[in-house]
């Protein structure tokens, strides 16, 4: 009896130590709040939102609507912040472009023309636009490093998966991603994305997920080398 009670103490302050070590490694609501807040963050959803309909979600004039404006050049080109933020607050005519190009200054925000100006500094970058889509839909379970200590994980048995060590090639990432871990034998509680994420985006974020790996494992598919047509 007087050993388990010596014992007891020693267990306690183990206990105590594993938790605050859990806490420790989990995410802050700082570090999310940061993350979040970065304006290329934001941009992606202003750019979504107003912008791809045209454009494309690569910048590359195939939106959606690209087809009714066929004699139009639609491809984002290279340019300032300045050249884009004029463009964009007054409207292609402003910078001798096309006058289709409507002004947005009385439909956003000076913050929301700021966040998708910083956006298109990286809309060609796939990685990149995958940053974006991560942080807006992954983080909060697989955390800002993409290692599982997301601030939602705790409530995820089993836990998110530790994606900066991942060994799964493109292929698998892009399967789990667009249909979910029920879908491929994993967990249930990774959700499918397909109905929420276009292609686009999936392949985005695949690319991302390469640059978080501790140790590239050189499994990636041809179809991670370049944007998905």
């Amino acid at each position: 009896m007087r050993r388990a009670q010596a014992a007891l103490p020693i267990m306690l302050a183990w206990i105590c130590c594993a938790n605050a070590a859990v806490a420790a490694a989990q995410d802050s609501r700082e570090s999310v709040d940061q993350e979040t807040a970065k304006p290329v963050v934001r941009g992606g959803i202003v750019f979504k939102a107003y912008c791809a309909l045209c454009h494309g979600e690569r910048g590359d004039g195939t939106g959606r609507w690209a087809r009714l404006h066929a004699r139009l050049h639609l491809v984002i080109s290279s340019g300032t912040p300045e050249y884009y933020s004029k463009i964009v607050r007054e409207g292609g005519g402003s910078v001798k472009r096309s006058p289709f190009m409507p002004a947005w200054e009385e439909e956003l925000s000076a913050e929301q023309i700021g966040d998708v100006v910083a956006y298109l500094a990286v809309v060609r970058d796939p990685a990149r636009r995958g940053e974006a889509v991560f942080k807006q839909n992954c983080m909060l379970c697989h955390g800002v490093r993409g290692d599982g200590n997301g601030r939602a994980g705790r409530l995820s048995h089993p836990p998110p998966a530790d994606l900066t060590r991942s060994d799964k090639d493109d292929v698998y990432k892009t399967k789990i991603i667009r249909s979910g871990g029920a879908a491929i034998g994993r967990s249930p509680n990774m959700p499918p994305w397909g109905g929420q994420l276009s292609e686009t985006e999936i392949q985005d974020v695949v690319r991302f997920l390469a640059t978080l790996l501790a140790e590239p494992t050189g499994s990636h598919t041809n179809a991670s080398k370049g944007d998905v047509k």
